[in-house]
């Protein structure tokens, strides 16, 4: 199994009047991680955008563990959990600099075509992307992990 990790330097912005970090703000964190795997492997979203693809978000789910707070560095953790013909589930943890865990989340998704929303296999239109998932993603059967 595959894993990115990005740093994520909390600013004072991103935090309630407690300095604790607003929840809303790890959804945003979820993504520069997934975005920083898709390019880690050797791709781009954006790439994916311009040939008239989009992959939204189908389901998500966060479980807060410990605050972070204005000051600190968070690290997100990101891999693929699931990859299948039209599903991809990536898994998170957020962690703080010295390793303790923040949250653990899960985010699926589906490709679809831009104009019509009409699911499409990774597979199809990018076997490479789809081979390279398949290579990384975790498998729960204890094989890899």
């Amino acid at each position: 199994m595959f894993i990115s990790e990005k740093e994520i330097e909390i600013r004072y912005a991103e935090t309630d009047q407690m300095g604790v970090v607003y929840h809303a703000n790890y959804l945003v964190w979820l993504e520069i991680g997934r975005t920083k795997l898709i390019e880690d492997i050797g791709f781009t979203y954006a790439g994916l955008e311009k040939e008239g693809y989009l992959a939204p978000v189908t389901d998500l789910s966060i479980q807060y563990k410990q605050a972070l707070r204005y000051g600190e560095k968070a690290v997100v953790r990101t891999w693929v959990e699931e990859h299948g013909r039209l599903r991809t589930v990536y898994g998170y943890e957020v962690l703080h600099g010295d390793g303790r865990l923040a949250a653990r989340a899960k985010s699926e998704h589906v490709l679809v075509k831009k104009d019509s929303f009409r699911p499409v296999s990774l597979q199809r239109i990018d076997p490479s992307w789809h081979a390279k998932y398949e290579e990384i993603k975790r498998v729960s059967d204890g094989v890899r992990d």
